[in-house]
């Protein structure tokens, strides 16, 4: 919330939009042999042997994605990569490369931008992905990112959301809600900012949630660990608007029902104290939180000795026959129909 008044500001006019990408993008360096020609070009070019490419792209949107008045243009940068990195993982495949497009308002220097490079400059380090392009161009309505993240994956090891089976387990990675939950923080942080900006907030005790919320992880590392314990899911998401909803999509693509339980669900210990302090269940914050870029998948019973005892992973469940619908059974053994009331950016925006 605290703006960044240093003294350099160079209007993005002094360059010019080649200027300007050379400008950003100069630091960047090459790491896979599969990147023949990345950027310089009219195109970039990949080279593709054996293996499947895999493909996604998403697009985040000032005022409707991010806040800037409380998340850095570092972290911005961070996230737009991270969050499609997790699409990537979510198929069982490894990031090569990703293009960055950036739309920008002339409200914006130099000096924000390469904030902004530079969140996604550390991002492709430490997941080791090539930038291989994008494109820059003026905006009238704030800052939009478009990043296009590329995997790879051998034939026999890609994983889809419509190979579920009934009977097989229902596990997801990590914790749930917390990014949810470090946003609602953030957000009542800043209209107690608005009434008094000399206030400064004490954070401290919300710093898992409000770093899930504004520098997520994608789990690169499930994949590795999938291959280390020989366990292939039978089908697989990764968790961006919500559990609820990402269960819904694996149980409609691979025409089944499921049974959640509500005491399997793991949270973290700073989730259920926020969820009290807000007085909101914490396990409607799970189902619908949304922006934790876990992974949810379906296994088979069978490699169920393989996981049992892998901190990473959590059993929350088992599919069912489609005519079972899909529920969410309670603490007390009640069962509820699940819904989607996930995040949805096209409801109207208030």
């Amino acid at each position: 919330m605290i703006e960044d008044k240093s003294q350099e500001r160079t209007p993005l006019s002094d360059l010019g939009e080649f200027a300007l990408i050379d400008h950003l993008t100069k630091s960047l360096k090459i790491k896979h042999k599969s990147t023949i020609k990345g950027i310089g070009d009219d195109a970039a070019v990949i080279e593709c042997k054996t293996k499947q490419i895999v493909i996604t792209t998403d697009l985040l949107v000032e005022g409707v994605h991010f806040d800037l008045s409380y998340m850095p243009l570092k972290h911005l940068g961070y996230k737009a990569v991270i969050v499609n990195l997790s699409d990537v993982y979510a198929m069982n495949a490894t990031a090569t490369q990703i293009t960055v497009s950036i739309a920008v308002s002339n409200r914006f220097p130099l000096e924000a931008l390469e904030e902004l490079y530079a969140g996604i400059e550390t991002a492709a380090n430490i997941y080791n992905v090539d930038v291989v392009g994008g494109d820059t161009t003026s905006s009238t309505s704030g800052l939009l990112i478009s990043v296009t993240a590329i995997g790879e994956v051998n034939k026999e090891d890609v994983v889809y959301r419509n190979g579920a089976k009934p009977n097989d387990l229902l596990v997801v990675t990590g914790d749930l809600g917390a990014a949810y939950l470090g946003l609602q923080v953030l957000e009542r942080e800043k209209e107690v900012f608005k009434v008094n900006p000399k206030n400064q907030p004490d954070l401290d005790q919300y710093s898992y949630i409000i770093e899930r919320q504004l520098k997520p992880e994608a789990r690169k590392d499930i994949v590795k660990l999938l291959k280390e314990l020989e366990v292939k899911p039978t089908a697989m998401i990764d968790i961006s608007d919500g559990l609820s909803s990402e269960i819904m999509h694996l149980c409609k693509q691979s025409k089944l029902g499921c049974d959640l339980y509500e005491n399997k669900i793991p949270l973290d210990p700073q989730v259920i104290s926020t969820c009290e302090e807000f007085k909101i269940d914490s396990t409607t914050i799970a189902l619908n939180g949304g922006e934790d870029y876990e992974l949810l998948m379906t296994i088979a019973q069978e490699d169920y000795p393989k996981i049992k005892a892998n901190p990473n992973l959590t059993v929350i469940g088992y599919m069912t026959e489609e005519n079972s619908g899909m529920h969410l059974v309670t603490r007390a053994e009640t069962k509820i129909p699940i819904t989607a009331q996930g995040w949805n950016a096209l409801n109207d925006q208030e």
